[in-house]
């Protein structure tokens, strides 16, 4: 049976100028009929934010259809298929910002944990609102783009911090804020540990070897886990392998075998219990979802473009 021919697809990748903390593309030049002779869907490597000053059409987020107009916002995380479209002959005024949210997290100094929770949250779904659904987030927009216009003195750390409250602002309009996910009241104690799960989850090795790491007797280290973290050393190691196997086979195309391999589990059989009992699933339904945006790449034959 042959296979099945791939559609066609453009992975367009953008640069954060160098002592810049966002890319701001903005002024006249994106005055124009957006989506002209373009056919394909298009994704990209960075968090795209985009503001609608004038002009109608369509935006198209994965399955999605949306009429765009005046004072309306897209927030469409990396590797979500999108395109804009003009109607026929119509000028539209689109201005975007584009946004590393790890490197901003760095730059303020959040912990591994914390990262991991907002850029979850904040990579969590696209979506595309009118201004008066969210002023906050307008008015944050806005911001950055008068500071990147104007230039005015201290405006980099003006932006910074602005990118920075924006992005919570996105995690708490997606539903799901940073302090309340898997993690939860993570101490210094700890953090030693996180970092070498996150690091070493494909590898065998010991609880003994987490609490060295935290100067601590494995009893202790134990104790004070489950306190802090609600759930067990190895529930906390169960649960990174299958967020990263989730991770993998929303990217990947290898067998589930090689999934439960590369995350760590010796059998397909631990892999599968553990996954069915954190996720509620089995990894062969989780690939299937309807929601799996970075699964849907595959079904793509990708060209790479260097953005705008």
């Amino acid at each position: 049976m042959p296979k099945k021919k791939k559609k066609p697809a453009e992975f367009r990748f953008y640069e954060v100028p160098q002592d810049e903390s966002v890319l701001a593309l903005m002024g006249s030049k994106w005055i124009q009929v957006y989506g002209e002779n373009i056919d394909n869907l298009h994704f990209h490597n960075l968090l795209e934010i985009g503001y609608c000053h004038y002009g109608d059409g369509d935006l198209v987020i994965e399955d999605d259809l949306y009429r765009f107009g005046a004072g309306m916002i897209s927030c469409i995380p990396a590797n979500f298929l999108h395109v804009t479209r003009s109607d026929a002959d119509v000028k539209a005024f689109w201005e975007y910002i584009y946004i590393n949210p790890e490197d901003i997290l760095r730059q303020w100094g959040k912990s591994t944990q914390e990262i991991r929770d907002i850029m979850e949250a904040v990579g969590k779904k696209s979506f595309f609102i009118k201004a008066e659904e969210n002023p906050m987030i307008v008015t944050m927009i806005r911001a950055i783009f008068e500071e990147m216009q104007q230039k005015g003195a201290h405006y980099r750390e003006c932006v910074r911090g602005i990118a920075y409250a924006l992005l919570f602002e996105i995690a708490r309009f997606n539903g799901r804020e940073a302090w309340q996910t898997i993690g939860k009241g993570v101490s210094l104690q700890l953090e030693s540990a996180i970092e070498y799960v996150e690091k070493n989850y494909p590898n065998d090795f010991k609880i003994a070897d987490l609490a060295n790491e935290c100067h601590m007797s494995e009893t202790h280290f134990r104790r004070i886990f489950q306190e802090k973290m609600n759930m067990t050393p190895v529930e906390y190691v169960n649960f990174v392998r299958v967020r990263k196997a989730c991770e993998l086979i929303d990217k990947t195309d290898i067998s589930m075998e090689d999934v439960a391999e590369k995350v760590g589990f010796i059998t397909p059989s631990t892999f599968n219990r553990n996954f069915r009992r954190i996720i509620g699933t089995s990894p062969y339904q989780w690939k299937k979802r309807p929601d799996n945006h970075e699964g849907k790449l595959l079904e793509y034959k990708i060209s790479a473009l260097k953005g705008w």
